[in-house]
């Protein structure tokens, strides 16, 4: 069991998420924190009243080893670090509504201040990318800036929405940080340094962030989320009734990866696995969280984790030693898992016996709509889902709706809907007056954001006089565009702006793509390509054009070379016919029929001669293209090395010459034609 090491209490108040540990002389590790009234306060118990007297710093009237740091403004956050690698110690950074202090605490001066019009809701200390120096960067109001030691502004960017939280972080393996923003849009978004390399997409808003090690990171939501991501790929992440005030990467049972520790708002304290979320150990304090840091406090060599609570109370934990590992909780946590597994199995039994009483009543008597009370439904009843688009009406905003219903006459008595950032506590539930029950219910769904959301369902099955139910368990996903209405095109509104791009791929793979991300009619029946489809935004009425066609260059480019090739040979042929007409009328002294003749000629010369410039040009553009086609050869055998190289290029000549295409793609893909 995890005891703490040492237990502070101060009389001060601190602020959710701003608490900071520095050395501000070098050695002595201190506590900041922001306080009541515009005010930070400075916790050493290592040296006493040191350095005072400068207009910003006043002794604390409440205890003899606080200083009091008067900003006069609120603060709105807080971090401590080396911002100038020269001075050898660590600087207190304060940021408000309209500044950014950079303060020296041991030398009681201002290392520079600056005015930022966006303000500072969070910060983060650190190098970014190959900025050499350490930078200040502060989020504020869809903006980014970072400062040098010297308070000049090295980075500057914008971002989506107002920034929440920030973190440094090595996201791509390359050795260099990068920068993680949490926002208001709900989105985090991954920065080398002024361009965005990855954005993933959360269900509320990102209120921490904390680098683990490598290019996994944790992150806390406002709703009470927490969890782990690798790269764009989330680990796990769990969900509470409380608020995660704070979240720090620290390892705390010595096993050589860090933990993901968690203050939350009712008091506890927790440490999770970051490979599965499991909580190794807890702690409860009497107030909320304010933050989690660590630090060499007691200066014995060691770091230890400092947990803060917003009433001042300070305690500080050492990483568990080998022999306490899997053992860091209190044995009444113990007791309380095997008081949640007795619940469990009485509830089991609860379940079982249901079973049992059902599987009676089913033996005893047949099945009819008497023996609803009992539980007991028909065992082919099956449960449907449809997903569509409702324009809406003068009562209801259009909507994606959802549509289940029972293959017989069954009642559907309730419906719980799982669904991540679409309703309100991540929940939804269905529940029909008893006069309007049926065999059918159609529940409207609007998601904020066009992301793909799994929605998984518990449905409710009976009869009208059952006091018991089937509950059947499934998964739908909700597609990335369901907020679109497919609607007939309209040229007067038509969008004027439009982006043109080439992928590559069949026409029937886009039609594939479409059905799966758009709620399209059963009946809809999208032919070949060149189509076009338009859509409708149910948010706001947007228009949007989809016009698909095809980008088979090589073989127009042939198409018209046989063309021209048959035009030739014919016009060969007339040719020699009007030359024999024409020496034969010469022959016969028909002079008119002659010059006739040769008048024809010179004018199917002169066609021959454009025909032969059109093939000249038309040839210069397929060899173009057939290069273009080499160099994608080329490059696929680049892909392998030695034998397989040489494979890959003669199975792709024979692709061409056979003209299969998508043989010729999927040599390129895999290395071989065969499946």
């Amino acid at each position: 069991m995890l005891q703490p090491v040492f237990t502070l209490k101060l009389r001060h108040k601190i602020s959710p998420r701003m608490v900071a540990v520095g050395r501000y002389d070098g050695t002595h590790p201190c506590l900041a924190a922001a306080t009541q009234a515009g005010k930070v306060f400075i916790h050493n118990p290592h040296s006493r009243s040191q350095h005072l007297g400068a207009p910003r710093v006043l002794q604390s009237p409440l205890e003899s080893d606080v200083s009091l740091l008067n900003i006069n403004q609120t603060v709105s956050c807080l971090t401590a670090g080396v911002l100038n690698p020269e001075l050898g110690y660590d600087a207190l950074l304060v940021g408000t509504q309209t500044n950014l202090l950079a303060y020296d605490v041991y030398n009681n001066s201002d290392l520079f201040y600056r005015e930022v019009a966006d303000g500072a809701s969070a910060i983060v200390l650190g190098t970014l990318g190959d900025i050499t120096s350490p930078l200040a960067i502060i989020g504020g109001n869809c903006a980014l800036q970072g400062f040098n030691h010297e308070g000049n502004d090295l980075f500057w960017t914008v971002t989506g929405d107002n920034v929440h939280s920030l973190a440094l972080c090595d996201f791509d393996g390359d050795g260099k940080k990068e920068l993680l923003v949490g926002s208001e849009d709900f989105d985090i978004r991954v920065f080398k340094e002024d361009e965005i390399v990855a954005e993933m997409s959360e269900t509320e808003i990102i209120t921490s962030l904390c680098p683990m090690y490598g290019s996994r990171f944790g992150y806390a939501l406002s709703n009470g989320t927490v969890g782990v991501y690798d790269k764009t790929a989330r680990y796990w992440r769990i969900k509470s009734k409380n608020q995660a005030m704070s979240i720090h990467a620290f390892d705390l049972n010595s096993d050589g990866v860090c933990e993901l520790i968690t203050g939350w708002s009712n008091g506890k304290v927790d440490a999770r696995s970051d490979r599965t979320g499991e909580v190794i150990f807890k702690d409860n304090f009497s107030s909320a969280i304010a933050g989690v840091v660590e630090g060499d406090y007691r200066m014995e060599g060691c770091q230890q984790l400092i947990c803060c609570s917003v009433d001042g109370e300070i305690r500080g934990y050492l990483p568990g030693t080998a022999e306490m590992r899997g053992n860091l909780m209190d044995i009444s946590v113990e007791q309380d898992l095997i008081r949640e597994l007795s619940q469990k199995k009485q509830n089991l039994l609860l379940e079982l016996r249901n079973y049992e009483e059902n599987a009676k009543a089913e033996l005893s008597s047949p099945l009819n709509e008497a023996d609803g009370h009992r539980g007991v439904i028909p065992a082919n009843t099956k449960l449907h889902t449809a997903l569509s688009v409702s324009l809406g009406s003068e009562a209801q905003a259009a909507h994606a709706e959802l549509c289940i219903s029972t293959s017989n006459d069954t009642i559907i008595r309730a419906v719980l809907i799982f669904a991540e950032g679409v309703f309100a506590g991540e929940s939804h539930v269905v529940h029909p007056s008893v006069h309007h029950l049926s065999s059918s219910v159609r529940i409207p769904i609007t998601p904020p954001k066009d992301i793909p959301v799994d929605l998984h369902l518990k449905t409710f099955v009976g009869y009208r006089s059952s006091t018991q139910f089937h509950v059947f368990e499934l998964t739908r996903q909700l597609p990335r565009f369901s907020m679109y209405a497919l609607t007939s095109p309209d040229p007067a509104s038509e969008p004027l702006s439009y982006v043109n791009f080439i992928i590559a791929e069949r026409a029937q793979r886009v039609v594939m793509w479409l059905n799966q991300n758009f709620l399209l009619p059963e009946d809809t029946n999208i032919q070949n390509a060149p189509f076009q489809v338009c859509f409708t935004s149910l948010r706001n009425g947007g228009q949007l054009y989809i016009k698909i066609k095809l980008s088979g260059e090589v073989d127009e480019y042939h198409s018209v070379h046989q063309k021209l090739s048959a035009d030739m040979a014919d016009n060969s042929n007339l040719i020699r016919s009007l030359l024999v007409q024409a020496e034969d009328a010469r022959l016969m002294r028909d002079m008119k029929t002659m010059k006739n003749r040769y008048m024809e000629l010179y004018d199917l010369n002169k066609d021959l001669l454009n025909g032969y410039k059109i093939r000249c040009n038309n040839h210069t553009e397929l060899l173009g293209s057939l290069k273009a086609v080499n160099q994608a050869i080329q490059r696929a055998g680049h892909l392998r090395v030695g034998k397989p190289k040489n494979q890959v290029i003669t199975a792709c000549r024979d692709a061409i010459r056979s003209n299969n295409i998508n043989m010729l793609f999927r040599i390129m893909r895999v290395g071989t034609a065969s499946s």
